[in-house]
């Protein structure tokens, strides 16, 4: 039997150009090499697609080195000829990589059978590219327009999720395109503060960008300040303009793995985990970026969390309630809060989680009874079928 040829898709324009570069990394280094045949194509963060170039496998975080997608010399430019679909993956000559229509000699790819989008963040977790696959009628792994745009602005993830009758932290949203950016919003600092107040807030705060993932932009404010209130919102701002202020949760941040690779298939949920912090010392510590992804001694994963069998079967309960008010398909994390008294309320949902080598999705199914290089094989089969 013929592989499949599958396009990995990786890089892209967002804050976490990195993550996906490393996810792919470990995508491709698990892969069904006997059934598959992997097509890497890269996103560059200037939005150029490239094919062929440095080999995505090699790809790692050291903490010291962010790989990225670059256009070397072995690079061909990625072209897409909409209206033949599955076979409209063309790739032109390298020098025609900056100047538009210079390629007149493009090559097919051949025939794809589906994509594999292992993107994160804006441009690629979002719709967009979710929406282009669907214009060309290609097969992808992954949650459909919809549930990739609505999971990626964390505004509107409350919003539907609000309407499911599923609890969410309580926060306010800013458009801070009307704020005074010389000043770095200091000028705006007493209506931040009057809007924290109006909302009903309560400190410690954490502000972050409604359309940015893997912490980016993500400040946690202790006390009332216009200062510090201020630059926090500042900071996201870069991320966003749309702008979250919730109020900071006493629970645990327990996350909980959706599966659901065969449209019409009910999802199913691995055992919640937990990312637990291993500088003890560092108490107010959240779980920033280098503890996600640059620093290994930083925090560690366990799965199942250890919580009472009730309390975790109440966490998979909600995330397959929120994986489905969302119109989730293939798969997708849902982060949540469990409070000291057992209620469970959703942080946000990841319609594309890592997969690094410390990332909580795979670690999460392999403590479930699916290893990595299965849980690969069955999203792709599910989109094939």
């Amino acid at each position: 039997m013929a592989k499949k040829r599958i396009v990995v898709l990786y890089g892209g324009r967002a804050d976490e150009h990195s993550i996906s570069c490393v996810s792919t990394a470990g995508v491709l280094n698990a892969w069904n090499n006997d059934k598959f045949e992997a097509i890497p194509i890269g996103i560059t963060k200037d939005g150029h697609w490239v094919y062929g170039g440095t080999d995505p496998r090699t790809f790692k975080l050291d903490g010291a080195h962010m790989p990225t997608v670059e256009i070397t010399p072995e690079s061909r430019p990625v072209v897409l000829n909409i209206g033949q679909g599955r076979d409209g993956f063309l790739i032109g000559e390298h020098e025609g990589f900056f100047t538009p229509g210079a390629s007149e000699n493009l090559e097919s790819l051949g025939h794809i059978d589906a994509v594999f989008p292992v993107l994160h963040g804006p441009y690629g977790e979002d719709g967009t590219v979710q929406g282009l696959l669907e214009m060309m009628g290609v097969p992808y792994v992954g949650c459909g327009v919809f549930a990739s745009a609505g999971c990626m602005d964390k505004h509107y993830t409350k919003i539907l999720l609000q309407a499911a009758g599923i609890p969410v932290a309580p926060g306010i949203t800013l458009d801070t395109r009307r704020y005074d950016a010389a000043s770095g919003f200091r000028a705006d600092g007493e209506a931040l503060l009057e809007a924290v107040r109006e909302g009903g807030l309560e400190y410690p705060l954490f502000v972050k960008p409604s359309r940015a993932g893997s912490s980016f932009g993500v400040t946690k404010v202790e006390e009332e300040s216009v200062e510090a209130l201020a630059d926090a919102v500042f900071e996201a701002s870069h991320h966003d303009w749309r702008v979250l202020i919730e109020t900071g949760i006493v629970a645990r941040e327990i996350e909980c793995a959706v599966f659901a690779p065969r449209s019409g298939e009910a999802p199913r949920p691995a055992w919640p985990g937990e990312i637990v912090l291993d500088h003890a010392a560092e108490e107010d510590q959240f779980y920033d970026f280098d503890s996600k992804y640059t620093d290994s001694t930083a925090s560690h994963v366990e799965v199942p969390a250890k919580l009472p069998e009730d309390v975790l079967q109440k966490v998979r309960d909600v995330a397959v309630r929120a994986f489905t008010a969302v119109d989730g398909a293939g798969l997708s994390r849902v982060d949540t809060f469990v409070r000291p008294d057992g209620e469970v309320m959703v942080n946000e949902i990841n319609t594309m989680p890592g997969f690094t080598p410390i990332s909580m999705y795979p670690k999460a199914w392999e403590a479930s009874g699916i290893a990595y290089p299965d849980l690969i094989e069955a999203l792709i089969d599910g989109v094939l079928d």
